[in-house]
């Protein structure tokens, strides 16, 4: 048995454990997910704020880190797809999420900042339909395609696409956790009961238009300034590329 399948089979495992216990504390409470509706907006100034001054865009490179990789997910429909129409033909913001993280410094953290990150480049006619923000759980035995719609039913509509989107199964999420480098860890006791919620690193990719990865953020460098800055760096390399040729 190789080490992906290992880990896949561990981290069932524990999810459909985890899965069990959230769908009875589910059942007592008549949600799907942790956050409701209104806790889905960020609260004014719930975005990070910096002590230093980013570069302006277009003054610095974003040098090529990795192809991005690809493999079936599933979108709000159940429908299976190929990571890759996801991650190419636009420049795109990807993270990885679970539904019932209550970690502030984690993946509400990382809402808070796409929806910032959305509503800005939703104002400029430049960009809007350049960009996409795809939010990719790491749970898929709770996060299922009907709970992925319900908790992005708080999403406003905006010119600016956000996909939401799940696995069918560990097996099929364990690939793309490995190829972006995404750790996630879940302890469990003696019978693979969770102890806890998934332990992971925060992190944020940004994608070029042709799938590579140009940047990785943590939560040190979150910011939705900083990330727009990017943005239109990448936005400013393409045009400048699509005219020398």
């Amino acid at each position: 048995m190789t080490s992906s399948v290992r880990r896949a089979a561990e981290l069932g495992r524990v999810l459909a454990a985890a899965a069990a216990l959230a769908g009875a504390v589910a059942a007592l409470a008549g949600a799907v997910a942790v956050f409701s509706v209104d806790a889905h907006e960020p609260a004014a100034g719930a975005a990070p704020l910096m002590d230093f001054v980013p570069p302006p865009a277009g003054s610095y490179p974003l040098h090529a880190i990795m192809r991005a990789p690809d493999g079936a997910v599933l979108d709000l429909d159940g429908r299976r797809q190929p990571l890759r129409h996801f991650t190419s033909g636009k420049i795109t913001l990807l993270g990885f999420m679970y539904a019932s993280c209550s970690d502030p410094h984690g993946c509400p953290l990382a809402y808070q900042v796409f929806h910032t990150v959305r509503h800005r480049v939703a104002t400029r006619p430049e960009l809007r339909d350049r960009v996409r923000l795809v939010s990719l759980s790491f749970d898929p035995a709770r996060d299922t395609p009907r709970a992925m719609r319900s908790y992005m039913a708080g999403v406003a509509p905006a010119a600016v696409e956000w996909a939401f989107l799940t696995t069918e199964s560990p097996r099929a999420l364990v690939p793309l956790l490995d190829g972006f480098g995404q750790d996630v860890r879940v302890e469990a006791d003696g019978g693979g009961r969770p102890l806890g919620p998934l332990a992971h690193v925060l992190k944020v990719f940004l994608i070029d238009a042709r799938g590579t990865v140009r940047e990785i953020y943590t939560t040190s460098y979150l910011y939705p300034e900083v990330i727009l800055n990017d943005i239109q760096t990448l936005h400013l390399q393409s045009a400048t590329e699509r005219t020398m040729r």
